[in-house]
């Protein structure tokens, strides 16, 4: 039986006075690549965000509830934040290379990290780029800016950078929803290929793609998780209504 590698427990976000997320609770298990649904300013992206704390970038938020990595509490004194983005990345809507090259993009967090043997470095680059199925594209330019890039090759850049410092779990935040559909599709097939390796969760705007990548999907709508269950079973024979609702087109 797969474990949860994340466990979320009646966790409230608020903006100032405005609630935002009210009392999710969930498991996100390892290995297994976890799709969150729902319309616009339902609150997936924002529960996204609080799993790696990115939230506390933001001015006038207060989160209550928990949310356990691996059974130690994220918001807890004890948790290093840098530490946790290192183990939970994230990817977001837009590709945001750095204005450097390809190589040093890739390599940007071990080095932040005090890595800096180029063996070593040359070697992440390598793994990375061919985990993030980019490899052949660059492999002969990584000297060259990775703003040169498609947006499609930016954002596997993206992932990549986020691979090399071998996190547990990655974070996308519609990853794909800037992208044409043949690069939105070479990511969908990276993410099959990443999550022999990885947990993954991703917000979606598309539910195809939620249903062609994902093991789990999680329904929200207005801040509360409606339903969360596999996939399938999501997508063919939801136990709430407004689940159905959505996914029938009815609303959204």
């Amino acid at each position: 039986m797969t474990t949860a590698i994340i466990t979320a427990q009646d966790v409230h976000l608020y903006y100032g006075k405005k609630e935002a997320l009210k009392g999710i609770t969930m498991q996100i298990k390892r290995g297994e690549i976890t799709a969150m649904i729902g319309p616009s300013g339902c609150g997936k992206s924002t529960f996204l965000r609080s799993l790696n704390r990115m939230n506390d970038l933001i001015s006038n938020v207060k989160i209550t509830g928990e949310i356990d990595l691996e059974g130690q509490n994220i918001y807890g004194s004890e948790m290093d934040t840098v530490q946790l983005r290192k183990r939970v990345g994230m990817v977001f809507q837009q590709p945001n290379p750095f204005p450097f090259s390809i190589y040093e993009n890739v390599v940007y967090g071990l080095r932040i990290a005090g890595i800096n043997q180029r063996e070593r470095l040359d070697e992440a680059v390598e793994t990375s780029l061919r985990q993030a199925a980019i490899w052949d594209d660059v492999k002969d330019k990584l000297d060259q800016s990775a703003l040169a890039l498609s947006g499609g090759q930016q954002q596997r850049i993206c992932i990549a950078r986020v691979l090399a410092v071998q996190p547990e779990v990655i974070l996308l935040d519609e990853p794909t929803s800037a992208l044409d559909p043949i690069s939105a599709t070479k990511i969908e097939n990276m993410l099959l290929e990443l999550r022999q390796h990885y947990t993954i969760v991703i917000v979606t705007h598309s539910m195809h793609q939620a249903s062609r990548i994902s093991d789990q999907t999680a329904f929200f709508y207005q801040g509360e998780l409606i339903e969360m269950d596999q996939t399938k079973q999501i997508f063919l024979n939801p136990r709430e209504q407004k689940t159905e609702d959505y996914i029938s087109g009815r609303f959204g």
